[in-house]
């Protein structure tokens, strides 16, 4: 927060600052209270978001994704260009580990990236060339404080007991850093691999078209590399499908059979149609002017509803649109006043939909962690 009040007043930039209150902890909300009362001193304005907590399953990567989908929202609702985030060469060495810990291969150890698109909000992780004690030593001279997450001693967390035993073995996190940098190279290597083929990828309405045969053509693990990148360009999600899952849509798409994979529908041909899949898209959820981290709506009112549009697609020309009817039932619809509106379709009352992810941002999709068998 000082390093982006510095940045921003040397550049006459507007910034603003939020903490996550995850409230699983006491303290909590003490410490946002402080943070609010830093950023205060720094003329920034400072929101305090609260978690609930509530759900099953991890509770750090439920805890993630909410921080992730509260910060997207807030910086939307702002009108803000991009949220800094506070990584530093620590954590990608610690990420690596836990990681490696995993059985990821050469995609989960890559180094994370400095910034990135998710959620409808560029991420910019702007410290990853810097060690925690560096911005220690720097707060220190400033006469600024900090405060230290408790849960980053506790040995019930992973990420703890990574960092104690990176100390007890003596591990240099910058050489680790250095590691995932290097393993970053090689990633990006066997990414440029796919360039011929992404040369010929077709973006429509949210949809992907690729050359089919130079698919077949591909060795299979371009072929796994691509179908993984086209998944997340699709649907945005953090991690990749499961291997299992992975293998066997590339079996039946040798056979020439349609399959669905993590939310997306992979229909082989001349032209290999990959688009989202109508149940997958039921589920989707409005975060602002985001829709299923697929679609940014302007000129929606507090009214209105937001859903796939299902079996409405009869009330829209889809096909003068140049859709199949599975790419158009999974499109957002506007339900306004009891009326449906498509705006991807046929903008009007001020209604107007896009795609957040272009052609050009399949080439900078990220396989992300893996594996999960």
């Amino acid at each position: 927060m000082h390093l982006g009040a510095c940045w921003a007043a040397d550049r006459g930039k507007r910034i603003a600052a939020a903490t996550v209150d995850h409230g699983l902890r006491d303290g909590s909300a003490i410490e946002a209270v402080a943070a609010g009362r830093a950023a205060a001193a720094l003329g920034l304005d400072h929101a305090v978001l609260r978690w609930d907590g509530a759900g099953i399953g991890n509770l750090m990567d439920r805890a993630r994704r909410a921080r992730m989908r509260m910060l997207a929202e807030w910086a939307s609702t702002r009108g803000l260009a991009a949220i800094a985030l506070g990584h530093t060469r620590d954590d990608l060495a610690e990420t690596l580990l836990m990681r490696l810990a995993r059985g990821a291969g050469i995609d989960g150890l890559a180094a994370m990236d400095a910034r990135r698109k998710a959620n409808g909000v560029l991420w910019l992780r702007p410290l990853l060339d810097f060690g925690r004690q560096e911005l220690r030593d720097w707060l220190r001279q400033i006469g600024a404080g900090w405060i230290d997450d408790p849960t980053n001693e506790d040995p019930r967390f992973e990420r703890a007991r990574i960092r104690a035993a990176m100390a007890e073995l003596r591990l240099d996190p910058a050489i680790l850093a250095l590691s995932a940098a290097h393993l970053s190279q090689a990633r990006d290597a066997l990414d440029a691999g796919l360039a011929p083929i992404l040369g010929t990828a077709q973006a429509r309405l949210g949809s992907l078209q690729l050359d089919g045969d130079l698919f077949a053509a591909l060795p299979a693990e371009q072929r796994r590399r691509l179908i993984l990148k086209a998944v997340a360009w699709l649907t945005g999600a953090d991690y990749p499908p499961r291997r299992s899952g992975t293998d066997h849509a590339l079996r039946e798409l040798a056979e020439g059979r349609r399959v669905t994979l993590d939310g997306a529908v992979l229909d082989p041909g001349p032209r290999l149609l990959i688009h989202r899949e109508p149940m997958a898209a039921t589920r989707g959820e409005l975060t602002g002017e985001i829709w299923d981290n697929r679609w940014q709506i302007n000129g929606l009112q507090p009214s209105d509803r937001v859903q796939a549009l299902g079996e409405l697609a009869s009330e829209f020309d889809w096909r003068n649109a140049g859709l199949t009817h599975l790419e158009a039932q999974a499109l957002p619809a506007v339900i306004r006043d009891g009326r449906p509106y498509c705006p991807a379709i046929l903008p009007r009352d001020g209604l107007v939909a896009r795609p957040i992810r272009a052609k050009i941002d399949l080439g900078e999709s990220r396989l992300g962690i893996e594996p999960r068998p």
